[in-house]
């Protein structure tokens, strides 16, 4: 089950994923979390979503199962201060909200993958986008405080329209 707006948990920042005295087998949290992206049709899920208080996400294609990769206690190392892109973005945490926000277009960051071991990769457009979007789920910030006070009215009154 994927919390909803209101849930404090969406808001409080996750603890790290010790892989040396793990609290669950990351590997089973992995492919847990990417069954719920997929039936959910998410691009991303974090695990706090779920109700898991651990700096974990998932992100890929849901229609390529193989192309979902885990993301265990990520850092972002580098980001474009001067190529900021302004995109609409949704959430499975705020069914039918688009909010449009601004980000950084390419970033280099640094993680665990299920397996423990550590990689880091740059990151440019929507996959860079995703990866931040999931980022900030790790530390209790939703996308909707990303957005500006005009572009969070907006998406309200588009999303009031479909009610």
């Amino acid at each position: 089950m994927i919390l909803q707006i209101k849930n404090d948990v969406l808001y409080e920042q996750a603890k790290r994923f010790n892989f040396q005295e793990p609290p669950m087998d990351p590997t089973e949290l992995f492919e847990n979390l990417k069954e719920t992206m997929i039936a959910k049709r998410g691009v991303g899920l974090a695990a706090p979503q779920v109700g898991i208080p651990y700096q974990v996400f998932v992100m890929g294609n849901p229609d390529d199962p193989d192309s979902i990769f885990s993301v265990f206690n990520p850092l972002i190392v580098q980001q474009s201060d001067n190529d900021i892109v302004l995109s609409e973005e949704g959430c499975l945490s705020f069914p039918n909200l688009f909010v449009k926000v601004k980000r950084p277009k390419n970033i280099k960051a640094r993680f665990s993958g299920h397996d423990g071991n550590i990689d880091t990769i740059e990151l440019g457009g929507w996959t860079s986008r995703i990866f931040q979007h999931e980022f900030d789920h790790l530390y209790g910030v939703t996308f909707h405080k990303r957005a500006s006070k005009f572009h969070l009215d907006q998406a309200k009154n588009k999303l009031k329209k479909l009610k």
